[in-house]
């Protein structure tokens, strides 16, 4: 009884500190909550092999997963501070300060950090020591062996009360600031592409809903539209700062663009083409002066991500851009709403910043981006990749005619051909779908007279320089996955 009491109490107060806290951050800077601060700590710190194990195996669920072993640490070393608490007092005070001076340290930590993100850690941790205190004073501290039930039960229902509504707080003031922030980008009226670009048919574009996320953020960054502002500045001879309405105000262009994560498995779903509107950036970079040396564009996000493009990428005539626009409407929250980097043909992660706050013009030895201080390529070209879409793997099919389907990319380049393989026979040539451009994906289809019995289909593709897709299995670490793709399916 005394342990489970003593678990019970650290449970209780732990839950009631960090809803406390996550309703200051809630109501001030999100980003400070110690759950999201320390989250990040962790991402920061994990390995790149198991980052890219979760991305693989969970998917856009990595980050739920994260943050609920996040909770279930936190809970265990409550319950056990709870229960030290009862035969050492001074533990009453030891067990949370450790847990509030953890996350404070963890809210620093963070690239974007302010003085302020103590504070929610600090106040929560000062207050689940209080409760602490009062649901074990009750009892026998040097012998833990008076347990007053009946006065347990009142003092943890209140505090447990106290912890429901603070969490029914915190999640109201973020949907209260989150919808309203949600609310200015619904009142947004994008202008009309000075250059639309070439025209796309809507069947190559993934809907904004279907299109892929990867990245670090443990919570969608809601930007203040009225307060954000775009700096520019480092090796150039003009520095710049642009609000939203002054990025609107320049010329504008329209794009399809296929985009493609680093994280992509050999026939992975992390792959989608838009429609992108947004500012072109070579332009704007050479407006301003672009200083001799100057080697690379390092992104800052809102939450202190940094991503790094060659100076060079950015000036050798592709569609790189600002992008404010997705598929006709403003960028969705969680593709980087309101404006985010676009560079075609090159992996996110070395070109694609979502939630942008700052360019700077610098070079490759005076700043490693984050993904690049992390042992990834500082150069990131797409490699030439193509897929199976249809049938779906491990498929049973019918004996006749079957349409084998998927698409190919090799943004930059162009697909000249892809070719399909049915076991261990010819190569035959698939049709291509026409393509609006070089950089986007190219839909392709083959009529297959199927055969009774288990059969393995494979593609590969050849891109317009005469390159063909290599057979050479590569993981995405440090440069993109490579590799045939191949599925298992039975006719009858």
């Amino acid at each position: 009884m005394r342990a489970l009491a003593g678990a019970a109490a650290g449970l209780v107060a732990a839950g009631f500190g960090v809803a406390t806290a996550e309703v200051l951050a809630a109501a001030t800077r999100p980003a400070a909550g110690p759950l999201i601060a320390v989250g990040g700590a962790v991402i920061d710190a994990t390995p790149t092999a198991v980052k890219e194990f979760a991305v693989r195996e969970l998917g856009t669920s990595d980050k739920p997963v994260l943050l609920t072993v996040i909770g279930l640490v936190v809970a265990a070393l409550a319950a056990v501070a709870g229960i030290a608490g009862r035969r050492r007092p001074l533990l009453v005070v030891a067990g949370p300060a450790v847990l509030g001076l953890a996350g404070a340290g963890a809210a620093l930590s963070r690239p974007a950090a302010e003085p302020y993100d103590v504070v929610p850690s600090l106040v929560g941790a000062a207050l689940a020591g209080l409760a602490l205190w009062w649901l074990l004073r009750g009892g026998d501290r040097t012998s833990g062996v008076r347990v007053d039930r009946r006065r347990f039960l009142r003092a943890a229902a209140l505090v447990a009360g106290g912890a429901v509504v603070a969490s029914g707080g915190a999640v109201a003031v973020r949907r209260s600031v989150g919808g309203a922030r949600a609310r200015a980008r619904e009142s947004v009226r994008l202008p009309a592409a000075a250059d639309t670009g070439p025209s796309v048919d809507a069947g190559l574009l993934t809907p904004n809903k279907d299109f892929y996320r990867v990245d670090t953020a443990l919570t969608v960054p809601r930007i203040d539209l009225d307060g954000w502002s775009l700096r520019v500045h480092g090796m150039v001879d003009r520095e710049l700062r642009l609000s939203f309405a002054d990025l609107l105000a320049l010329p504008l262009i329209e794009r399809p663009v296929t985009m493609t994560c680093v994280s992509n498995e050999v026939g992975g779903p992390y792959l989608g083409t838009a429609r992108w509107l947004g500012v072109p950036l070579a332009p704007l970079l050479r407006s301003l002066g672009v200083k001799s040396g100057a080697e690379q564009l390092v992104a800052r996000s809102v939450e202190g991500m940094t991503i790094g493009t060659p100076v060079a990428t950015l000036l050798d005539g592709r569609d790189a851009m600002l992008a404010v626009g997705m598929n006709g409407e403003p960028l969705p929250l969680e593709h980087g709403f309101p404006a985010r980097m676009l560079t075609p043909g090159v992996y996110g992660y070395a070109g694609s910043c979502k939630w942008l706050s700052s360019l700077e013009l610098t070079t490759f030895d005076q700043f490693d981006p984050y993904w690049v201080s992390r042992g990834w390529a500082a150069e990131a070209p797409v490699k030439t990749g193509s897929r199976v879409d249809r049938p779906r793997p491990f498929a049973r099919l019918t004996a006749g005619t079957v349409t084998v389907a998927g698409v190919a990319w090799a943004q930059r380049r162009g697909i000249e051909a892809v070719e399909v393989r049915i076991d261990d026979g010819p190569w035959a040539q698939a049709e291509l779908l026409p393509a609006p451009s070089v950089d986007t994906w190219v839909q392709w289809r083959y009529s297959w007279p199927a055969v009774a019995g288990p059969h393995s289909i494979a593609v590969r593709a050849t891109d317009r320089t005469g390159a063909v897709q290599t057979q050479s299995r590569a993981t995405p670490f440090p440069s993109g996955a490579t590799g045939w793709h191949t599925i298992s399916v039975t006719v009858s």
